[in-house]
């Protein structure tokens, strides 16, 4: 779960708690739950209040709300330090998927209002300033060392896009220090990685290559709860078309080479694939 599985959207925590009880009563979900593990990150709606960061006054109460939701043992670490990121391995030797989820949300400063709007994009322009923070020290230096980790996949998982940063809504283009100190610190782990991302309300696949043979993909989907009007919104590192119906991401590995061979797809609601793309990081 990539965020905005509830849309929260308050202060009383008596208010948000419900939203996410009401979340986890649906049979379907709790069949889901039944079968497979979960995993998940929160975005704004989850977290309490639209596009809100550090300033979010129930920020402490929100945290414990979304890790019970989450069944996170009492003694869990999450519970014990600032934010819900964390980080996970999966498999043998030859076949570990690290999952990375990252905290888009508890650290982040707030959104500086562009000066001037662009016709169809969102308010937000970039900020450059040293002040202006995503993820905050800490979950940064968490994240470094994590990445030292051995992996033979790493999915990282951002509620917000990483590699879309022109449409001046929520993205990591909003902090183009942090999202440069990402990108770099990804490229010079020199392993396979993904970023998977929500927020968006539509789905889309972006890809980030470099001259040095570096390449990373973002795959978008979002949402099953909401839907975006259909636009012409501009993305320059979009792969296919852009898909704005009701949907899920899946991601299929192919181990039989030396490294990995990733298929990515968006599915709508039937399970039909929607976009979809092949990254072989066996290749050049």
């Amino acid at each position: 779960l990539l965020g905005d599985n509830i849309y929260g959207d308050t202060r009383d925590m008596a208010k948000l708690r419900e939203k996410w009880n009401k979340f986890d009563s649906f049979v379907e979900f709790q069949k889901l739950r039944s079968k497979c593990r979960l995993l998940a990150v929160w975005d704004d709606h989850d977290f309490g209040e639209n596009d809100a960061g550090l300033e979010y006054p129930a920020k402490v109460e929100s945290q414990q709300i979304f890790l019970d939701f989450l069944d996170e043992p009492q003694d869990s670490i999450r519970r014990k330090s600032p934010g819900i990121y964390d980080s996970i391995t999966l498999g043998p030797i030859g076949k570990r998927v690290q999952f990375i989820l990252l905290d888009t949300r508890y650290f982040r400063t707030s959104l500086k209002r562009a000066t001037m709007r662009k016709s169809g994009n969102g308010p937000y322009e970039p900020n450059d300033s040293k002040k202006a923070e995503l993820l905050g020290i800490e979950q940064w230096k968490w994240l470094e060392q994590t990445l030292r980790a051995p992996a033979d996949l790493r999915i990282i998982a951002s509620s917000i896009q990483v590699l879309s940063s022109n449409h001046g809504w929520e993205t990591w283009g909003n902090f183009p220090r942090d999202r440069r100190r990402l990108l770099n610190l990804l490229r010079l782990r020199k392993g396979a990685s993904i970023i998977i991302s929500g927020d968006r309300h539509s789905a889309e696949i972006s890809q980030f290559h470099l001259p040095d043979g570096f390449r990373l993909l973002d795959i978008t989907s979002s949402a099953m709860n909401q839907r975006q009007r259909p636009n012409s919104e501009e993305n320059t590192y979009r792969i296919g078309d852009k898909y704005f119906n009701e949907n899920f991401g899946l991601i299929e590995i192919d181990w039989s080479q030396k490294k990995p061979s990733v298929e990515v797809s968006i599915r709508d609601l039937q399970g039909d694939s929607q976009i979809k793309h092949k990254l072989d990081f066996n290749l050049k």
